[in-house]
Protein backbone atom coordinates (compact mmCIF):
# COMPACT_ATOMS: atom_id res chain seq x y z
CA UNK A 1 0.00 0.00 0.00
CA UNK A 2 1.43 3.38 -1.04
CA UNK A 3 1.62 6.44 1.19
CA UNK A 4 -1.17 8.12 -0.80
CA UNK A 5 -3.42 5.08 -0.35
CA UNK A 6 -2.70 5.05 3.39
CA UNK A 7 -3.59 8.76 3.61
CA UNK A 8 -6.86 8.19 1.73
CA UNK A 9 -7.69 5.27 4.03
CA UNK A 10 -6.98 7.40 7.10
CA UNK A 11 -9.16 10.21 5.71
CA UNK A 12 -11.99 7.73 5.19
CA UNK A 13 -11.63 6.44 8.73
CA UNK A 14 -11.66 9.98 10.13
CA UNK A 15 -14.79 10.76 8.10
CA UNK A 16 -16.53 7.69 9.51
CA UNK A 17 -15.55 8.68 13.06
CA UNK A 18 -16.92 12.20 12.49
CA UNK A 19 -20.16 10.73 11.10
CA UNK A 20 -20.43 8.41 14.10
CA UNK A 21 -20.00 11.33 16.52
CA UNK A 22 -22.58 13.46 14.68
CA UNK A 23 -25.08 10.59 14.69
CA UNK A 24 -24.54 9.99 18.41
CA UNK A 25 -24.98 13.69 19.24
CA UNK A 26 -28.10 13.92 17.05
CA UNK A 27 -29.64 10.88 18.75
CA UNK A 28 -28.95 12.31 22.21
CA UNK A 29 -30.39 15.70 21.24
CA UNK A 30 -33.46 14.06 19.66
CA UNK A 31 -34.05 11.93 22.75
CA UNK A 32 -33.80 14.96 25.01
CA UNK A 33 -36.09 16.92 22.69
CA UNK A 34 -38.75 14.20 22.74
CA UNK A 35 -38.54 14.00 26.51
CA UNK A 36 -38.80 17.80 26.84
CA UNK A 37 -41.81 18.02 24.51
CA UNK A 38 -43.64 15.25 26.30
CA UNK A 39 -42.89 16.80 29.66
CA UNK A 40 -43.85 20.32 28.57
CA UNK A 41 -46.69 19.92 26.07
CA UNK A 42 -47.81 16.36 26.60
CA UNK A 43 -50.94 15.14 28.34
CA UNK A 44 -49.22 14.85 31.72
CA UNK A 45 -51.16 17.83 33.12
CA UNK A 46 -54.47 16.42 31.89
CA UNK A 47 -53.62 13.02 33.39
CA UNK A 48 -52.82 14.65 36.70
CA UNK A 49 -56.08 16.63 36.70
CA UNK A 50 -58.13 13.56 35.82
CA UNK A 51 -56.52 11.51 38.55
CA UNK A 52 -54.85 9.05 36.12
CA UNK A 53 -51.58 7.81 37.66
CA UNK A 54 -50.30 5.48 34.93
CA UNK A 55 -50.72 4.72 31.24
CA UNK A 56 -50.48 1.21 29.78
CA UNK A 57 -49.94 0.38 26.10
CA UNK A 58 -48.26 -2.17 23.85
CA UNK A 59 -46.32 0.47 21.92
CA UNK A 60 -45.74 4.21 21.60
CA UNK A 61 -44.96 5.70 18.17
CA UNK A 62 -43.77 9.23 17.39
CA UNK A 63 -44.52 10.56 13.87
CA UNK A 64 -43.11 13.55 11.99
CA UNK A 65 -45.12 16.16 10.09
CA UNK A 66 -45.41 13.77 7.12
CA UNK A 67 -46.85 10.94 9.17
CA UNK A 68 -43.66 8.85 9.06
CA UNK A 69 -42.57 6.88 12.12
CA UNK A 70 -39.49 8.52 13.65
CA UNK A 71 -39.38 6.99 17.13
CA UNK A 72 -40.98 4.01 18.81
CA UNK A 73 -41.06 2.38 22.21
CA UNK A 74 -42.24 -1.22 22.19
CA UNK A 75 -41.39 -4.75 23.28
CA UNK A 76 -38.78 -6.51 21.12
CA UNK A 77 -37.16 -9.94 21.57
CA UNK A 78 -38.38 -10.28 25.13
CA UNK A 79 -37.59 -6.76 26.34
CA UNK A 80 -38.41 -3.06 25.81
CA UNK A 81 -36.75 -1.23 22.90
CA UNK A 82 -36.48 2.47 22.06
CA UNK A 83 -35.78 3.01 18.35
CA UNK A 84 -35.08 6.28 16.52
CA UNK A 85 -35.23 6.45 12.71
CA UNK A 86 -34.40 9.01 10.05
CA UNK A 87 -36.73 10.51 7.43
CA UNK A 88 -36.27 7.41 5.25
CA UNK A 89 -37.32 5.00 7.96
CA UNK A 90 -33.78 3.69 8.50
CA UNK A 91 -32.80 2.86 12.06
CA UNK A 92 -30.32 5.41 13.38
CA UNK A 93 -30.20 4.46 17.04
CA UNK A 94 -31.74 1.76 19.20
CA UNK A 95 -31.64 1.02 22.89
CA UNK A 96 -32.98 -2.36 23.98
CA UNK A 97 -33.10 -4.35 27.21
CA UNK A 98 -32.78 -8.01 26.22
CA UNK A 99 -32.80 -11.06 28.52
CA UNK A 100 -28.99 -11.21 28.07
CA UNK A 101 -28.54 -7.55 29.03
CA UNK A 102 -28.86 -4.00 27.65
CA UNK A 103 -27.82 -3.23 24.04
CA UNK A 104 -27.24 0.15 22.37
CA UNK A 105 -26.59 0.35 18.62
CA UNK A 106 -26.03 3.06 16.00
CA UNK A 107 -26.80 2.50 12.30
CA UNK A 108 -25.82 4.26 9.10
CA UNK A 109 -28.07 5.68 6.35
CA UNK A 110 -28.53 2.17 4.95
CA UNK A 111 -29.76 0.72 8.21
CA UNK A 112 -26.56 -1.27 8.83
CA UNK A 113 -25.47 -1.40 12.47
CA UNK A 114 -22.06 0.32 12.66
CA UNK A 115 -21.47 0.43 16.40
CA UNK A 116 -22.99 -1.73 19.11
CA UNK A 117 -22.46 -1.68 22.85
CA UNK A 118 -23.79 -4.51 24.96
CA UNK A 119 -23.48 -5.70 28.53
CA UNK A 120 -24.09 -9.33 29.45
CA UNK A 121 -23.10 -11.62 32.31
CA UNK A 122 -19.49 -11.71 31.06
CA UNK A 123 -19.12 -7.91 30.99
CA UNK A 124 -19.37 -5.00 28.53
CA UNK A 125 -18.40 -5.29 24.86
CA UNK A 126 -18.13 -2.84 21.93
CA UNK A 127 -18.42 -3.90 18.27
CA UNK A 128 -17.61 -1.59 15.34
CA UNK A 129 -18.67 -2.71 11.84
CA UNK A 130 -18.05 -1.55 8.28
CA UNK A 131 -20.65 -0.65 5.61
CA UNK A 132 -21.10 -4.36 4.81
CA UNK A 133 -22.02 -5.30 8.36
CA UNK A 134 -18.67 -7.05 9.01
CA UNK A 135 -17.25 -6.55 12.49
CA UNK A 136 -13.90 -4.74 12.15
CA UNK A 137 -13.10 -3.96 15.79
CA UNK A 138 -14.14 -5.62 19.02
CA UNK A 139 -13.44 -4.61 22.60
CA UNK A 140 -14.54 -6.80 25.49
CA UNK A 141 -13.92 -6.51 29.20
CA UNK A 142 -14.57 -8.93 32.02
CA UNK A 143 -13.23 -9.38 35.54
CA UNK A 144 -9.89 -10.96 34.62
CA UNK A 145 -9.35 -10.18 30.92
CA UNK A 146 -9.67 -7.25 28.50
CA UNK A 147 -9.34 -7.94 24.76
CA UNK A 148 -9.08 -5.61 21.75
CA UNK A 149 -9.36 -7.37 18.38
CA UNK A 150 -9.08 -5.84 14.90
CA UNK A 151 -10.12 -7.66 11.72
CA UNK A 152 -9.79 -6.93 8.01
CA UNK A 153 -12.52 -6.62 5.36
CA UNK A 154 -12.56 -10.42 4.95
CA UNK A 155 -13.27 -11.07 8.61
CA UNK A 156 -9.72 -12.28 9.31
CA UNK A 157 -8.24 -11.21 12.68
CA UNK A 158 -5.15 -9.07 12.04
CA UNK A 159 -4.26 -7.67 15.46
CA UNK A 160 -5.20 -8.45 19.03
CA UNK A 161 -4.25 -7.11 22.42
CA UNK A 162 -5.07 -9.04 25.58
CA UNK A 163 -4.65 -7.47 28.99
CA UNK A 164 -4.73 -9.84 31.95
CA UNK A 165 -4.08 -9.38 35.63
CA UNK A 166 -0.54 -10.75 35.17
CA UNK A 167 0.38 -8.67 32.09
CA UNK A 168 -0.39 -7.97 28.43
CA UNK A 169 0.17 -9.84 25.16
CA UNK A 170 -0.28 -8.20 21.72
CA UNK A 171 -0.45 -10.42 18.61
CA UNK A 172 -0.21 -9.59 14.88
CA UNK A 173 -1.47 -11.95 12.16
CA UNK A 174 -1.38 -12.06 8.35
CA UNK A 175 -4.23 -12.09 5.80
CA UNK A 176 -4.70 -15.84 6.42
CA UNK A 177 -5.17 -15.38 10.16
CA UNK A 178 -1.78 -16.98 10.99
CA UNK A 179 0.30 -15.38 13.76
CA UNK A 180 3.35 -13.47 12.49
CA UNK A 181 4.49 -11.59 15.59
CA UNK A 182 3.65 -11.93 19.26
CA UNK A 183 4.78 -10.20 22.41
CA UNK A 184 4.24 -10.84 26.08
CA UNK A 185 4.78 -8.38 28.92
CA UNK A 186 4.52 -10.19 32.24
CA UNK A 187 5.74 -9.66 35.78
CA UNK A 188 8.48 -12.22 35.18
CA UNK A 189 9.73 -10.46 32.05
CA UNK A 190 9.00 -9.62 28.41
CA UNK A 191 9.30 -11.72 25.27
CA UNK A 192 8.98 -11.38 21.50
CA UNK A 193 8.32 -14.16 18.96
CA UNK A 194 8.34 -13.89 15.14
CA UNK A 195 6.64 -16.48 12.91
CA UNK A 196 7.02 -17.44 9.23
CA UNK A 197 4.18 -17.60 6.70
CA UNK A 198 3.26 -21.08 7.96
CA UNK A 199 2.84 -19.90 11.53
CA UNK A 200 6.07 -21.53 12.75
CA UNK A 201 8.31 -19.61 15.19
CA UNK A 202 11.54 -18.50 13.51
CA UNK A 203 12.97 -16.07 16.05
CA UNK A 204 12.34 -15.24 19.69
CA UNK A 205 13.81 -13.27 22.55
CA UNK A 206 14.64 -14.05 25.25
Amino acid sequence: MTTEERLKKMEGQLARVKWFNRCLIACIVLSLGVWFILRTFGPQTAWAQSGVKEVRANAFVLEDENGKDRASLAMHLGGPRLRLTDENGKGCAALALLPEGPVFSLSDENGEARATVMVDKDGPALFVSDENGETRAELSVDKDLSVLKLTDENGKPRAALALRTDGSSPMLTDENGRPRAGMSVLKEGSGLVLYNKNGKPVWSVP
